[in-house]
């Protein structure tokens, strides 16, 4: 339907009888051959009714009574102009990538570290990426794409459950679910007893969810996305699948459990606030009083500050976050290869074989407690046993970085060019 509102209408124009140019043209009809001036109280121009216009052949509706703009002035209600609707459009990108870099394109090296880290039988411990490819190329070969990509689902789960856990136990509690700058020392301990909390109330599922990434595609069924939650319910009640008498209470887990995740979120918090703010420092600020360019000039001069104000924003938090997870992950690797051995204890699972990946082996390890596992790893298998799948963790995070600058450079290109 086409809208019979002038082009410039602007809802605040109201013409009756008291405009003369209105009625100028419009006399009051006459009944009984009666004067206008007679009929002038009882005949009346009809009144402008917002949204519906009551206007005259070639007639328009007034603009607001105000001055004519001063020279140089801007519109402020202006829309947007290109480069900055590209630059909202190039963040979201940016963060995008990397989230799917994160949780999606990272996932072959997160499921073949899982599985260096609980085969206790292996003789290669893959500390270098080059070994590490070698190996997921003989297992996509052997037994297809799916080899590397098994569990992903359930990891996206585990973080569902552990985002809402969160945030159920922060509106409940007063315990602070972000920290503000004027912090306090209970505050901060408020917000780690939540962090480990969470923690805790997502363990169920993150063992189960360990299970499907590093169980192998050989002997196992297609599992729903959702059977990670059944999974987990399961353990926490003694249901479901039985598990040798090896498999550990998970009372015994919460503890250490909670200790990793807690020092991982420390380590990569404190990571990421010391890279962003060396970064911001390192960053050059803007001159004062940049000097005033022509037309063409100033249009460079708008894309290159787009460009700049784009990096600026985005790349400095990305690239912190991306530093706090390498040093978090690489700290507390060797107590993650503890853990990980724990939680797969006892539940009658059966992985690749990471030295040459075309078989499978059975994980039948006897831990009585977390002091025994680290122990035995240290005699047995050496210090460098608590590295073990070390170059996968190579091979996600170059993947991570290398992302990243493709995007950066894809998204400076755009802008320079709109």
């Amino acid at each position: 339907m086409t809208s019979r509102r002038p082009d410039s209408f602007d809802g605040l124009g109201y013409r009756g009888r008291e405009d003369p140019s209105y009625g100028g043209g419009y006399s009051g009809r006459s009944f009984n051959n009666a004067s206008n001036a007679d009929l002038q109280q009882w005949v009346t121009t009809p009144p402008d009714i917002p949204g519906s216009r009551n206007l005259h052949f070639d007639e328009r509706t007034p603009q607001s009574e105000t001055g004519p703009a001063p020279p140089g002035s801007e519109d402020p209600h202006a829309a947007a102009p290109p480069s900055e609707q590209l630059n909202r459009f190039a963040g979201f990108g940016i963060g995008l990538a990397s989230l799917f870099t994160e949780n999606v394109l990272a996932h072959p090296c997160i499921v073949f570290r899982r599985q260096c880290q609980v085969n206790y039988h292996a003789r290669n411990y893959h500390l270098s990426p080059f070994t590490a490819v070698s190996v997921m190329y003989n297992f996509t070969k052997s037994q297809g794409p799916k080899a590397l990509w098994k569990g992903m689902g359930s990891t996206f789960v585990v973080q569902g459950v552990t985002l809402g856990t969160e945030g159920i136990i922060s509106e409940c509690t007063p315990l602070p679910r972000e920290l503000s700058h004027k912090w306090n020392p209970k505050q901060v301990v408020g917000h780690l007893v939540l962090k480990g909390l969470t923690y805790v109330v997502a363990m169920p599922f993150y063992s189960a969810s360990l299970i499907e990434t590093v169980q192998s595609e050989i002997i196992r069924d297609n599992p729903g996305i959702l059977d990670c939650v059944k999974e987990g319910v399961g353990r926490v009640m003694g249901l479901g699948v039985p598990h040798s008498k090896r498999l550990l209470p998970l009372w015994a887990l919460v503890l250490p459990t909670a200790i990793h995740g807690i020092l991982h979120y420390i380590v990569s918090s404190t990571v990421q606030k010391l890279v962003l703010a060396l970064l911001r420092r390192r960053r050059p600020s803007p001159p004062s009083s940049p000097p005033s360019p022509s037309k063409n000039g100033g249009a460079a001069s708008g894309q290159a500050d787009a460009v700049q104000s784009m990096l600026d924003a985005y790349f400095p938090e990305l690239m912190a976050s991306f530093c706090g997870s390498l040093c978090a992950d690489v700290l507390l690797y060797p107590m993650e290869t503890v853990l990980h051995r724990l939680h797969i204890q006892g539940t009658r699972t059966i992985i690749d074989n990471t030295d040459l990946g075309f078989e499978v082996v059975p994980i039948n390890t006897q831990y009585e407690s977390l002091r025994e596992c680290v122990n035995t790893i240290g005699r047995e298998e050496g210090t460098l046993g608590f590295y073990k799948g070390f170059g996968a963790v190579l091979v996600q995070y170059t993947l991570h970085a290398a992302v990243l600058q493709i995007t950066k450079m894809i998204y400076s290109a755009l802008l320079q060019n709109a």
